[in-house]
């Protein structure tokens, strides 16, 4: 399909710099086929499902991916460096976007850490070697330092990597630390939030479960490559960058009995529906899921295990755009998110949330 059915026009001042306080104080769009946008209120979640339908959560945590430094070479001419990590390839490799990317070349040595008057802090600093150059920027991080204390050493030495449309507005603060992470999030290894996610609050999960939903939560680790934008005129000639997750064998098996006894798979994300659709059986059974998934949906894709979805207002061409339009319909969403601009709609990672229902549910 043409890239360019996917754009639109978003005035600057509807891009969130800070999430709505409380949590489900944000504002839902509710869209059901053939019906026009409701305005409804992220509380209000609970009294739009029925009893027996299952949330699903994307529970991994987001970790301080962004990280600084400099390279070396023997020849001298240390240069600047920042990495966005986004894919972990084994114990000490990372796969990252490299800025400027230009200046590596394979071999060459980089230590990530304060960067202060003569050079990078030893005591706070993390050596890798640059292991492969890909396109767009892409670099594959060998680190000197492995697992767990790999792991520490990104903590303690890297930046909460909030969305670029955010960073080129404000800087990163000590507020994002909690506001960019899920009230259920435990697996690290994101380097960008499930953003739907961020709507709940104890509260909301209390109110879920007394108006008799259950919830089940899988991981998919979100990658930086969610926010790239699509360059292509064509979406065939897009290429997905892919995203570590996993379903385990008792939540499948939870999944399975909701939809036996007539529930609906109600995903939280466009993670979570990428991954359920991952693992999900021509019959829509979901399978126990560990490892990768590039998976592209655009319209004319077929869902096997999704019946609703809960997501943010996204970017114009971009693949979640596209995955929304695929889901309710292109200009069921194209009108919804006109509507959206006029009504005032906060959009993207702390914005406003929407809930869609596709047209063939079980």
């Amino acid at each position: 399909m043409r890239v360019d059915l996917f754009d639109f026009d978003l005035p600057e001042d509807r891009i969130a710099l800070r999430p709505a306080v409380p949590r489900d104080a944000g504002r839902l769009m509710l869209l059901r086929p053939g019906e026009p946008p409701e305005d409804r209120v992220v509380r209000d979640l609970p009294g739009l499902l029925l009893p027996g339908d299952v949330l699903v959560f994307n529970d991994t945590r987001v970790i301080p991916a962004r990280l600084h430094g400099l390279r070396h070479r023997p020849e001298g001419g240390a240069v600047r460096i920042e990495a966005m990590l986004h894919l972990r390839e084994s114990a000490d490799r990372w796969r990252a976007f490299a800025r400027p990317a230009k200046r590596l070349r394979v071999g060459d040595r980089v230590s990530f850490g304060q960067a202060g008057e003569g050079g990078t802090c030893a005591l706070t600093r993390l050596d890798a070697t640059v292991a492969e150059r890909g396109e767009g920027g892409e670099t594959t991080f060998a680190f000197d330092l492995s697992g767990p204390a790999l792991d520490e050493a990104v903590a303690a030495l890297g930046e909460l990597p909030l969305p670029p449309y955010i960073a080129a507005k404000r800087p990163t603060d000590a507020q994002d630390a909690a506001d960019y992470q899920t009230v259920f999030a435990r697996e690290p290894g994101a380097v960008a939030a499930p953003t739907a996610g961020l709507h709940f609050t104890p509260d909301l999960l209390a109110a879920c479960a007394a108006a008799g939903l259950s919830e089940v939560r899988v991981t998919l680790h979100v990658g930086a490559g969610t926010f790239l934008p699509v360059k292509a005129d064509d979406t065939d000639e897009h290429r997905m960058h892919a995203e570590v997750g996993e379903i385990t064998r008792a939540a499948a098996d939870a999944l399975n009995r909701a939809r036996a006894a007539g529930g609906r798979i109600v995903a939280v994300g466009t993670t979570a529906l990428r991954l359920l659709e991952s693992a999900a059986a021509p019959d829509g059974t979901i399978q126990p899921w560990t490892g990768a998934t590039d998976i592209f949906i655009t319209p004319g894709y077929r869902f096997r295990a999704v019946d609703a979805l809960m997501t943010n207002f996204h970017l114009p061409r971009s693949t979640l755009f596209m995955l929304v339009s695929a889901f309710a319909g292109l200009e069921p969403m194209r009108a919804a998110y006109a509507a959206a601009i006029e009504r005032g709609y906060r959009f993207y990672s702390y914005g406003d949330a929407s809930l869609l229902f596709r047209a063939e549910t079980r």
